[in-house]
């Protein structure tokens, strides 16, 4: 069964990954399991990618979701995992840099978009709406945050938020709650959520496009099924299926 692993509980694990679940990474149900670090705004399409790839190669996929930054330290610093999926290059950069990847493939892209509750309570219809209602976006230092600070820049929005959130999904759930009248996050977690929000469409946001990279990692224990998980992310099929959620091609 997959499960999910919050990356805070990934650090911790630091000092444990010499101990693993069994023999190459194997579960003790003898299952393979694979554990994938990827950034929040992949949560739901990568759960949907999930289920076939652990019927097709009898496997547990166990994933770990934040900020793209976090997990790219972390991995850097020789967290275990398999495979990295990042929402911009430089957090990869990061993980680059430390020599723990391995084949970086660029495999969707996304656009930052407003979404407000559902019935849009505050009546944002622009960015310049923003001056007069409570509004939340990611902290400057992960990729959702650097993605809002250029569109803020380049539609001359001066109006600060009521908070950073650690990554898109808290910035999401702050608005489905109810506790902002609006946010700042992917297009794709506007479709995730559904009906529980209204996304409204920031002209020219499409300039500032954000890329997603994947790569399999030099600590993996299994990086066979690690670059089996990659190729299926990259495949037709894959691509169908992030397309679905949103998602725009490499």
């Amino acid at each position: 069964m997959r499960r999910a692993v919050p990356a805070l509980a990934l650090a911790l694990a630091l000092p444990l990954a010499a101990c693993g679940n069994g023999d190459d990474g194997a579960t003790a149900d003898g299952r393979a399991e694979l554990t994938v670090l990827a950034a929040a705004s992949l949560t739901d399409v990568f759960d949907q990618l999930a289920t076939p790839f652990e019927e097709e190669h009898d496997a547990t996929v166990t994933f770990s979701f934040g900020s793209s930054t976090d997990l790219a330290e972390q991995v850097a610093d020789g967290a275990p995992g398999d495979v990295l999926a990042t929402a911009d290059s430089t957090s990869m950069g990061l993980a680059e840099d430390a020599g723990v990847t391995v084949d970086v493939e660029t495999f969707a892209t996304n656009v930052l978009t407003i979404v407000v509750p559902k019935g849009n309570p505050a009546g944002i219809e622009t960015l310049d709406d923003l001056a007069d209602a409570t509004w939340v976006r990611c902290a400057d230092e992960v990729p959702c945050g650097k993605v809002a600070l250029a569109v803020l820049d380049a539609n001359q929005i001066t109006a600060e938020p009521a908070s950073l959130e650690e990554d898109v999904r808290s910035t999401l759930d702050k608005v489905v709650s109810g506790e902002a009248d609006a946010g700042l996050v992917y297009a794709t977690d506007a479709v995730a959520v559904g009906d529980d929000v209204e996304a409204i469409e920031i002209p020219g946001a499409g300039d500032d496009l954000t890329s997603y990279y994947v790569a399999t990692l030099e600590q993996s224990e299994d990086a066979d099924l690690a670059a089996d998980w990659v190729a299926w992310v990259t495949s037709e099929e894959g691509r169908r299926i992030l397309a679905d959620a949103g998602f725009g091609a490499p």
